[in-house]
């Protein structure tokens, strides 16, 4: 079965042209979204391969996902609403 990736282009399609210019000019940004990324294929390999992990290190995982993904979103609207 072919999991999705959860990219921040995936999850946020109206917002591309924001994280585009959020990547090339936030420098704070850039580092979460690397973050996010990081974690993000972490959790598809592990799912994907159906490795043996911890489940208690795969929910810490989508947690910290999910919390980077909160922060980045909070950056998008933040820099939207100021343009």
């Amino acid at each position: 079965m072919q999991l999705a990736k959860h990219t921040l282009l995936n999850e946020f399609p109206d917002h591309h042209h924001t994280i585009r210019h959020l990547k090339i000019h936030d420098s704070h940004f850039t580092k979460l979204f690397n973050s996010y990324h990081e974690v993000d294929s972490e959790v598809h390999h592990i799912e994907e391969k159906n490795a043996p992990v911890d489940d208690n290190y795969l929910e810490l995982l989508k947690k910290r996902r999910l919390h980077l993904k909160d922060q980045l979103f909070t950056i998008i609207q933040k820099t939207e609403l100021a343009l």
